[in-house]
């Protein structure tokens, strides 16, 4: 049976739409369909096979999974606008040790020695309600560029946090057979041509030129003498 459709998810942040292109020229007959997912529950859902595949934030349960590490992120600081630490153009976690740092329930930073700064009462579940709690006044957030990108607000602004972990992100999906259009996705995402040989096909091969007619076996005429 031939997949109608390809399901990819994908977390906040990424963007996918250079491969989403770059998949309907090589597969106009198949949409890409895309969903967005949360990091907690990406892993999972390429699991259930609700996805074909997703764009995670490390780390992830593997079980069960194929996984490529994509890029790192740069981890950053949002702050508003008039807050001391954008006075510099790059800070320090030493520099958020007096700072009220929000934890959210969304948050995939891997701290080995403990999140920076002093921990708020509350803990807002996710990245849009807590870029909300910072525009109020109310402490700074860590979190990956691209999020803090995705979340921008005129009165907030961002510096790089220098010596911070940075956000891993992956490509994950079954580990099994993969199927011709997962091959194709793999393909486009490391960035291999529409024609290397690594990139499965579903098209038959073209079918190979005629031979000339072989010679072998036959005699020259004579030539005839005057």
């Amino acid at each position: 049976m031939t997949a109608t459709s390809f399901h990819l998810g994908y977390v906040p942040g990424v963007t996918p739409g250079k491969w989403t292109r770059m998949w309907a020229e090589r597969r106009p007959g198949v949409p890409l369909e895309l969903h967005t997912v949360t990091a907690a529950e990406a892993a999972d859902l390429v699991r259930a096979g609700t996805v074909d595949a997703a764009v995670a934030r490390l780390p992830i349960d593997r079980t069960g999974l194929h996984a490529i590490p994509l890029y790192t992120e740069t981890t950053v600081v949002v702050v508003p606008k008039e807050h001391v630490v954008t006075a510099a153009d790059e800070v320090t976690v030493a520099d958020l040790a007096d700072e009220i740092v929000l934890r959210t329930g969304d948050d995939t930073l891997d701290w080995p020695g403990g999140p920076p700064g002093r921990a708020a009462e509350y803990a807002p579940p996710t990245t849009a309600e807590a870029v909300e709690i910072v525009a109020a006044g109310v402490g700074v957030l860590v979190v990956p560029q691209s999020l803090a990108r995705l979340h921008h607000r005129r009165d907030l602004t961002y510096r790089p946090l220098v010596d911070a972990p940075g956000s891993g992100v992956a490509l994950t999906w079954p580990d099994a057979e993969n199927s011709d259009l997962m091959e194709e996705f793999i393909g486009i995402v490391r960035g291999r041509s529409a024609h290397s040989t690594r990139t499965r096909r579903s098209e038959p091969p073209a079918a190979p030129a005629p031979r000339p007619p072989s010679t072998a076996g036959k005699r020259r005429p004579a030539r005839r003498r005057r």
